[in-house]
C-alpha cells in the first residue's frame, strides 16, 4: 500500500512541476518564486527513491540513494524562505523593497543550509528500515522532533500565509502551513508512513497555487 502511495506522490509532484513550469503565468517570469521548481524536483526524487527501495534491496547503492535524499533536503528545503520573500515582493510592502531585506533573507537561507548540513546531514549514519512494506534507509539515531531548519522554514511560510490572508484574502498558503505544522506535532494513529506525507503534498499544492495567484 505505502509503495503505491509513494509512486503516486512521485507522479503527482512531477505533474505539479510540469504544470507550474509550463504555466503561462510562469513562463518568462523567473523570480525568487521559481525556487518552488527546485523544491518540487527534490520531492520527485525523494519519493521515487522511497518507492523503488523494496525493488532495489538492501545494500550500498540504496544507502547512497537515500543519503542523497537527505542532502537534497538540506540544500533545497531552506530555499522556501527565498520563495516566501518572492511571494511578498510584488505587494510593495516597504520593508521588503529594500535591498537589505533581500540580503538578510539570502543570508538567513544560507545559514539554515549550513546549519542543517553540519548538524544533521554530514554526521549522518543510516540503517535499513522495513516499514509498511517499504524499504528505505533512516538515521541510526532517531530524531526527537522536527529539525531546527524545518521549524524556521515553516515559521516563514506561516508568516507569509498570514500576510496574504490579510492583504488579498488568500488563505491557502496559511492553510497549508498550518496543516503541516499540526501534522508534525500531533501524533496520527495510522498504520502507514506514506499517508502522513499527504500533508506535505497538500502544502506544496497550496504553494503552487499561491505562486500562480501572485504571478497573475
Amino acid at each position: 500500500m505505502d509503495t503505491l502511495l509513494y509512486f503516486l506522490y512521485t507522479i503527482i509532484y512531477l505533474i505539479l512541476l510540469i504544470c507550474v513550469v509550463r504555466s503561462p503565468f510562469s513562463q518568462n517570469n523567473w523570480s525568487l518564486r521559481s525556487f518552488i521548481y527546485l523544491v518540487l524536483l527534490g520531492l520527485v526524487i525523494d519519493n521515487s527513491i522511497i518507492a523503488v527501495g523494496r525493488f532495489i534491496g538492501e545494500g550500498m547503492f540504496l544507502e547512497y540513494l537515500n543519503l542523497s535524499r537527505y542532502w537534497i533536503h538540506a540544500l533545497i528545503t531552506p530555499t522556501l524562505v527565498l520563495f516566501s520573500f518572492g511571494i511578498l515582493k510584488p505587494f510593495n510592502l516597504r520593508i521588503f523593497q529594500h535591498k537589505a531585506a533581500f540580503m538578510v533573507t539570502l543570508l538567513f537561507t544560507m545559514l539554515l543550509i549550513i546549519f542543517e548540513l553540519f548538524t544533521e546531514t554530514i554526521p549522518l549514519h543510516l540503517k535499513p528500515l522495513w516499514e509498511y512494506d517499504v524499504l528505505r534507509y533512516v538515521p541510526i539515531e532517531s530524531e526527537s522532533g522536527p529539525p531546527f531548519m524545518i521549524l524556521f522554514v515553516t515559521l516563514c511560510l506561516l508568516i507569509v500565509g498570514i500576510i496574504l490572508s490579510v492583504r488579498i484574502n488568500w488563505i491557502w498558503m496559511l492553510m497549508g502551513a498550518l496543516l503541516i505544522t499540526l501534522a508534525s506535532v500531533i501524533p496520527i494513529p495510522l498504520n502507514s508512513s506514506a499517508i502522513t506525507n499527504g500533508f506535505e503534498l497538500f502544502l506544496m499544492l497550496t504553494l503552487v497555487l499561491t505562486k500562480q495567484r501572485v504571478d497573475r
